[in-house]
């Protein structure tokens, strides 16, 4: 808010007594303060929109509650603070039930008390406008051309499935491999949705201790176990009214998964080691990178609880299917760590682009990031250059051909190269390995097909 906008209007019918708080309130120079002698001029003049309204209870047009009650139906927004000459408790009680922000008796304190009003409401305001500026910056982060970024047809299709989810309080699952992104979809969907103004809260399944589970998600009470010195909300509550996200839901045990299923029928919880039901008001959204319904044939996760969750399912497509959205994620990354360390940020050389487009990218748009940072800490000049970027898959080197774009012959080649390398060179070793002829391998490194510096 800015300070030179703080509008205040005075309704005081005592022309003194209204000069007297209009010249007091005007030492500030951020208020902008105007004084009416009457209820109708201070209705006429609301479409100004002022920030606070002090109003006389008693004054001759209309009474001080039914003018409270006009302001609040044109804008129930606007703080009002009554000043009177009553001193009966029972009409500032009444008041302050309606809705009344403040209510003053009229005496040699009333301005200094007005004064300190003035400011705590302000403060308030300035509170309230901070947050739903954070709110809405929150909610245009996790903005779907923010956080999803990709043209590809199969995001795009990725991206009907997210703005349907959006729209209604189905519980959703998201799937896909490691490190596509999996939490940014869920995010994104509680953002778009009418939970948005409520808590997102996260739980990774994966990283808490069996143990502790049951706890981390439906809280204690005080004396529940050893430890449990004071009563704690669990994950449910927290996110009462906004949305649980239950990453890696497949590593929960059977035993929680019953517990977990009554909850999301029962639309309540009780803390452990309590006897009080909580009622909860929670979506739910679940991911996983395995497949579920295996994991239920295979007895590891409960069926019914299965058809609980599973609501509308979300595949996440691998990056390797996305095609040129690597490039775009990749200048993303270039750009987000440029603005990190406050620099230009690099381009990359046409060699870096097609190193880039050619690895299949096992770890997903999580280790393109990584290695995008990387390259662009090695390159030295404005261009990052395709010997600037290293892989560090953990996955076997030979499981990654398998993806990528290449003759029966390049595939030949990368293979020999790969065992060379893992005999040191040797020929013979290699050729006796992949049951070839040792004269295939001195063919291909005659033929510079394979380089010995390469083993």
């Amino acid at each position: 808010m800015s300070m030179s906008q703080f509008k205040i209007f005075i309704v005081e019918d005592d022309p003194w007594y209204g000069q007297i708080l209009h010249y007091h309130l005007s030492l500030n120079p951020d208020y902008e303060v105007t004084l009416f002698g009457s209820a109708k001029e201070c209705l006429q003049n609301l479409p100004k929109k002022p920030d606070l309204i002090t109003l006389d209870f008693g004054l001759p047009d209309m009474s001080g509650d039914k003018l409270f009650n006009k302001i609040k139906e044109t804008d129930p927004n606007i703080p009002v603070i009554m000043i009177s000459g009553q001193e009966d408790i029972s009409v500032a009680v009444n008041l302050l039930k309606a809705g009344v922000t403040d209510y003053l008796v009229k005496d040699d304190a009333t301005k200094d008390l007005l004064w300190n009003s003035v400011i705590k409401i302000r403060e308030n305001q300035s509170l309230k406008k901070e947050v739903e500026v954070l709110k809405e910056e929150l909610g245009q982060k996790f903005s779907f051309e923010n956080t999803i970024i990709g043209q590809s047809p199969a995001l795009k299709r990725t991206f009907v499935l997210i703005e349907k989810a959006s729209k209604t309080q189905i519980n959703v699952s998201i799937t896909g491999e490691t490190g596509t992104g999996k939490e940014v979809i869920a995010k994104a969907i509680h953002y778009n949705s009418d939970r948005k103004k409520k808590k997102f809260v996260p739980v990774n399944m994966a990283a808490i201790p069996k143990d502790l589970i049951e706890s981390e998600l439906f809280g204690y009470e005080k004396g529940a176990f050893t430890g449990a010195t004071a009563r704690r909300i669990g994950k449910f509550e927290e996110g009462n009214g906004g949305t649980v996200f239950l990453d890696e839901i497949a590593e929960m045990d059977l035993n929680l998964q019953s517990k977990l299923l009554r909850v999301l029928q029962e639309r309540e919880l009780t803390r452990v080691g309590g006897n009080e039901q909580v009622k909860l008001d929670v979506r739910i959204l679940i991911a996983t990178h395995k497949n579920l319904s295996e994991e239920v044939k295979k007895g590891n996760f409960r069926e019914d609880l299965f058809f609980r969750i599973m609501g509308l399912p979300i595949e996440l497509p691998p990056l390797r299917e996305r095609g040129q959205d690597i490039l775009l994620l990749a200048k993303h990354f270039i750009d987000e760590a440029a603005k990190a360390d406050k620099k230009a940020p690099k381009s990359l050389s046409n060699s870096a682009k097609e190193k880039l487009m050619s690895y299949p990218w096992p770890g997903n748009v999580r280790e393109l990031k990584a290695v995008v940072e990387l390259a662009t800490v090695m390159a030295d000049g404005k261009e990052i250059e395709a010997d600037d970027i290293s892989f560090f898959s953990p996955q076997k080197e030979t499981n990654l051909f398998l993806f990528e774009q290449k003759t029966l012959r390049e595939h030949t080649c990368d293979i020999v190269r790969v065992y060379l390398k893992k005999y040191g060179g040797d020929v013979i070793q290699t050729a006796k390995a992949l049951d070839i002829g040792k004269s295939t391998i001195y063919k291909m490194i005659q033929d510079g097909e394979i380089l010995l510096e390469d083993s």
